[in-house]
């Protein structure tokens, strides 16, 4: 007993001083023989630790401390690289939602209009449909409480209605054409959310897919969406990565995976202390000689760019579109105690010729980092090839063309943005959401008769003879907009696509809007001459070739959706 109770008391004191030396930095202010407050300044993370603690004890006012240290981690963090990042508990539960394929709550998608939450679609299968809610319906109570006003934000709703799977909450609702508030007790679940917003025949035999993100279950929807288009016969495919920042770098290397022959690298990751690691196709894919058009754009980031670069330096397919974000950053999540999680950078991923995509930047609060998009637009690179600013040196694929690393994948075939029809009148009406709020409630003042149509086909036969953009100017008026002839009859087209467009979204579904949007698309308008010509497999370079070039002309940006989901 006396050895145990020795043993105890030394290992007391070792784990004493170290966590005082090491974690809490040791006795950190002491007093001279003036009476002034010195801090023992050990390098480092002690240092931080004294000045912490200083501030706790000897501040003229309470500090709250976990105030400082929430504002303090991003503000470090930021001194780093760009990717480097902080999200709060809240924000970390959002991002992971996106990423893990599910969330729980009550399943709709919603919009606030005039102060009210609007459901603007009900989940298949989901609890809200269960319950029997239906698109267009306004919550305006919520477990008793008035669910309306001023103060009713997109993130309050989401806080209110989402939860955790088999509690309930009670909905007040009004439906269109009723005078009386139904109630509605709807038991939360889990709710999917999908990456693979879109899947169809573009003819006979290519098949489309659209994947916004890539998450964990990314690869097994694919797998279905393929399934899906074998059963329709399709011969080719187009993957389309525009619009898509990225996700997990697992779900991209297991998708290259499909279409890649045996002991092809499709990217390899290194840091400081990271060690090198090399993904490479192990020979199992089921479409390893199937053509394929991948497509992306500058937004088409991270696991987007590690795809697309694994396509094009093992000549695979052919890429379209314009050149890429530039994300070339791995983030290591670290989660603290209280759910709040920092994604630090620890290494950087590598396309198979060996070329960093990631742009460059400054340490710190880097503002061309961040306007870059903006300056390549200014700069022209949207409009011609030849403006594209390579800063990194040439690599070669694995049959010897050329590509560039420091700045995103630039495509094989560029295709460019057209903004011959673009006007101030277009640009305002989309920005400041008229068009949004004009097409919802278009849809909510015609949704009886709307709802009949089951196809974006039939629907959009049917919206072309209603004159909307006359209607969206007499709305638009009333609301502030100035009319202006000559502008709308310039962007008439634009205006009409963009307004269909989301009553498309509003009534039918993801998929029926990629569908509506791609029709007169001049980058799947360009893949599909790919197709034809027998070019998805790059040809080796010869001495005259050069950049591709596409021959179409381009469009107006693609349009985004704004879901918010409970």
């Amino acid at each position: 007993m006396p050895v145990w109770l020795a043993l105890s008391v030394v290992l007391g004191v070792v784990i004493g001083t170290f966590y005082a030396n090491h974690i809490a930095g040791g006795r950190t202010s002491v007093r001279d023989a003036g009476g002034y407050l010195r801090i023992n300044t050990a390098p480092g993370l002690k240092k931080m630790n004294s000045l912490l603690e200083l501030l706790d004890d000897q501040y003229v006012d309470t500090v709250n401390m976990v105030d400082v240290v929430e504002k303090a981690i991003p503000q470090i963090l930021s001194e780093l690289d760009p990717h480097s990042v902080y999200l709060t508990a809240k924000e970390a539960q959002t991002a992971n939602d996106d990423l893990r394929g599910s969330f729980s709550g009550v399943g709709i998608e919603f919009i606030i209009r005039n102060d009210t939450l609007r459901v603007q679609n009900v989940i298949a299968d989901g609890p809200a449909e269960d319950a029997g809610l239906l698109a267009g319906d306004k919550i305006v109570m919520v477990d008793d409480s008035v669910f309306t006003g001023k103060e009713l934000t997109n993130e309050l709703a989401m806080s209110r209605l989402k939860g955790p799977s088999g509690t309930k909450v009670k909905l007040g609702v009004l439906r269109y054409g009723e005078k009386e508030q139904r109630e509605f007790t709807v038991t939360r679940g889990e709710i999917p959310m999908t990456s693979v917003a879109a899947v169809y025949m573009l003819n006979d035999d290519t098949g489309y897919m659209k994947i916004k993100n890539f998450g964990e279950n990314t690869y097994r929807e694919m797998l279905v969406a393929l399934a899906r288009l074998s059963m329709d016969g399709f011969q080719q495919l187009v993957i389309d990565l525009r619009g898509n920042t990225g996700g997990y770098l697992e779900a991209a290397q297991k998708i290259a995976n499909e279409f890649l022959p045996r002991n092809r690298i499709i990217v390899y990751t290194e840091g400081r202390r990271s060690p090198k690691m090399v993904y490479a196709s192990d020979g199992h894919g089921t479409y390893q000689r199937m053509p394929l058009v991948v497509l992306i754009d500058e937004g088409s980031a991270s696991a987007s760019e590690i795809l697309a670069g694994a396509i094009q330096d093992n000549d695979r397919g052919t890429i379209i579109g314009r050149r890429s974000f530039g994300k070339g950053l791995v983030q290591q999540p670290v989660e603290f105690n209280d759910g709040s999680v920092m994604r630090l950078t620890v290494a950087r991923y590598y396309s198979p010729s060996g070329r960093c995509i990631q742009k460059p930047y400054a340490s710190g609060q880097d503002k061309d980092y961040e306007e870059d998009l903006m300056q390549r637009y200014q700069h022209g690179e949207f409009f011609t090839v030849d403006s594209i600013k390579h800063t990194g040196p040439e690599y070669h694929t694995v049959m010897g063309r050329t590509v560039y690393g420091g700045g995103g994948i630039t495509p094989d075939i560029f295709v460019p943005e057209d903004t011959s029809d673009y006007t101030s009148y277009y640009k305002e009406a989309a920005m400041t959401g008229l068009i949004l709020q004009f097409a919802y409630d278009y849809t909510d003042d015609n949704r009886k008769t709307l709802s009949q149509f089951t196809t974006q086909y039939d629907l959009v036969h049917f919206l072309k003879k209603k004159h909307l953009v006359e209607q969206f100017a007499q709305y638009a008026e009333k609301r502030g907009l100035k009319r202006r002839n000559l502008m709308i009859k310039r962007s008439y087209h634009l205006l009409e696509e963009y307004i269909m467009s989301r009553m498309v979204y509003n009534l039918l579904d993801e998929d029926a809007w990629v569908e509506y949007l791609n029709q007169d698309d001049p980058t799947i308008k360009e893949a599909l001459r790919v197709f034809k010509q027998g070019l998805a497999f790059p040809q080796p370079p010869t001495k005259e070739a050069g950049q591709q070039v596409a021959l179409s002309k381009g469009k107006a940006p693609r349009l985004t959706a704004h879901r918010y989901l409970a």
